[in-house]
């Protein structure tokens, strides 16, 4: 069975690449060898290779086990906590109704 993937649109490729950026300027910071990390992380050199990159193609477990080795596994999940367009939908949901005027009124009863 043949295996498709698509191409990640611009906006996650950019996010990709920066995050793969990110985590390689970690790695130099703390002087780690690439073969060290890779090592840890329980992958190859070309797949530490690949996210740093920010390739779309590596799994997010992958990540997660880089980000482990360089002490930044929390910032993983940070992701998603302060959805400020999540909470204004469902606030909005939430609303009380707005209450109906009374057609007696408008009968003259």
């Amino acid at each position: 069975m043949t295996r498709t993937t698509r191409s990640p649109l611009p906006s996650v490729s950019r996010a990709l690449a920066e995050l793969g950026g990110n985590i390689r300027l970690a790695r130099l910071r703390r002087k780690l060898t690439a073969t060290l990390v890779a090592e840890r992380a329980g992958m190859t050199r070309p797949t530490l290779r690949a996210i740093e990159r920010g390739e779309p193609g590596v799994t997010l477990g992958s990540y997660a086990n880089v980000l482990h080795c360089l002490g930044l596994e929390g910032d993983l999940a940070a992701v998603g906590r302060d959805d400020e367009l999540g909470r204004k939908l469902q606030d909005a949901e939430l609303a009380p109704a707005k209450p109906r005027k009374s057609t007696r009124a408008r009968d003259g009863r």
